[in-house]
């Protein structure tokens, strides 16, 4: 069916899209039965990498080590800003992140990714309207950025404003055609308004793209299971972790709608 089709859409309730929004967290990472698994990367890895770390984990003090004796020589480079705020970020130290991206915009003020990086860890805060302005006032409509636009657009769907989230996240599309990443927020985005159809369809393009990552397939799998398609759900899971682990996932799931 396609995405513009709103004929016969499944609703579900606010409930269970509030817990549905845990177990988004949870088939993200297959943390219902064991952690997130991690490659070992080195301790100077990029922003990407240190995305995939395990708070507490070694591999993420030795990130933290690193890039906290690389900032405290030198507190204006863009990239040593972004990996060391990443790696608070991602280790639950928001607010010290926060301040580093801080000072980062102020030394840096032209850069566009610290200032989209500091938006998110505001909205991570709970700072959402100040998000909003920082995003807004980095933005040059004579040069639009996706990335800023996508940051935008999460931030907006956060303050439950999801017309002109998904204006929004259209806006990246276009400057961006099928980037993964923003399909993904906008699967997600359709997802939380309990427009299964439409998450599905958006999230499935996300993977047609061919470039969309684990945590794409583990949202699609929420959203068949979502919509009682269990059996649906753990082959999608399984693509990327145990298939006794993608079965467990989705049998909390089911659990957790009242329907085992």
């Amino acid at each position: 069916m396609a995405v513009s089709d709103c004929a016969h859409r499944p609703r579900i309730s606010s409930g269970i899209l509030r817990r549905a929004t845990a177990v988004s967290l949870l088939l993200a990472c297959g943390l219902v039965l064991s952690g997130c698994v991690t490659r070992k990367p080195q301790a100077r890895a990029s922003v990407s990498q240190i995305q995939k770390l395990k708070p507490g984990s070694q591999e993420m003090q030795q990130a933290l080590a690193y890039w906290g004796a690389v900032y405290a020589k030198d507190q204006k480079t863009p990239r040593t800003i972004l990996n060391f705020a990443a790696a608070l970020r991602i280790d639950g130290q928001g607010q010290q992140a926060e301040a580093i991206l801080r000072r980062g915009v102020i030394a840096n003020a032209d850069n566009i990714e610290i200032a989209a990086s500091y938006g998110k860890v505001l909205a991570e805060n709970g700072k959402l309207r100040e998000a909003l302005n920082v995003i807004d006032n980095a933005f040059d409509p004579a040069q639009p950025n996706w990335k800023m636009l996508s940051a935008k657009a999460a931030i907006l769907d956060q303050l439950g404003e999801k017309k002109q989230a998904r204006s929004t996240y259209q806006q990246a599309l276009k400057l961006s055609p099928n980037e993964p990443s923003v399909l993904n927020n906008l699967g997600m985005s359709y997802l939380l308004g309990g427009d299964l159809q439409n998450a599905e369809a958006t999230l499935r393009a996300a993977l047609d793209t061919g470039k969309a990552g684990s945590q794409v397939r583990q949202n699609l799998a929420l959203t068949l299971g979502l919509q009682g398609r269990f059996d649906e759900a753990v082959r999608v899971a399984q693509s990327d972790i145990d298939p006794r682990q993608a079965a467990g996932n989705v049998a909390y799931l089911k659990t957790m709608l009242g329907k085992a």
